[in-house]
């Protein structure tokens, strides 16, 4: 049997292949990093996002239903990213119990996100979610299109808004496509 180390070696690098969208440290600039709240819609949710003293992002506040809110997200913008070649986006995080939604944009602009929902424990995780099964969405309703492209991405963000009010945390360490 021949083996054809070349092509062996390309399979693993390739399939080793990442590219970090964001890693937290104690230094970042989170400058691009945005919290939206339902209080664009009159609701009355209240989110905040800094760095901690470890070095990770945090997403905390308290989600409220009154005037119709629901929700709270932390947004990041950024120059397009090709996905081509991943199949996946990685979380390193911590949270808090809660389930929560990871969104994209193929395209900043667009009015839709493709969304994957993940839970959280106490503990710090790695939540690995596969990009062909996100599907896209606009204020909570399923747009009637294909799931994800795996073309490009230009915007990621976190949402909670689990149909109750309460509070929330999220760590972040870092967001990776793989």
């Amino acid at each position: 049997m021949i083996i054809n180390y070349s092509i062996l070696l390309i399979s693993i690098v390739t399939t080793m292949q990442t590219t970090t969208i964001f890693d937290f440290n104690k230094t970042i600039k989170t400058n691009d990093w945005n919290v939206v709240d339902d209080v664009v819609m009159g609701g009355k949710s209240s989110g905040t996002f800094y760095v901690n003293k470890e070095g990770n992002g945090v997403f905390e506040g308290r989600v409220s239903l009154e005037n119709n809110g629901g929700f709270s997200s932390l947004r990041y913008r950024f120059n397009k990213i090709t996905t081509k070649q991943y199949a996946k986006i990685v979380l390193r995080i911590k949270g808090d119990g809660k389930a929560y939604q990871f969104r994209i944009k193929n395209k900043s602009s667009n009015y839709y996100s493709y969304i994957a929902y993940f839970d959280t424990t106490k503990n710090w995780e790695t939540i690995e979610l596969n990009l062909s099964d996100m599907y896209p969405t606009f204020r909570g309703q399923k747009v009637n299109m294909p799931n994800y492209d795996n073309e490009s991405i230009e915007e990621i963000a976190f949402l909670i808004g689990n149909k109750m009010a309460e509070d929330f945390k999220l760590e972040i360490d870092s967001i990776v496509l793989k």
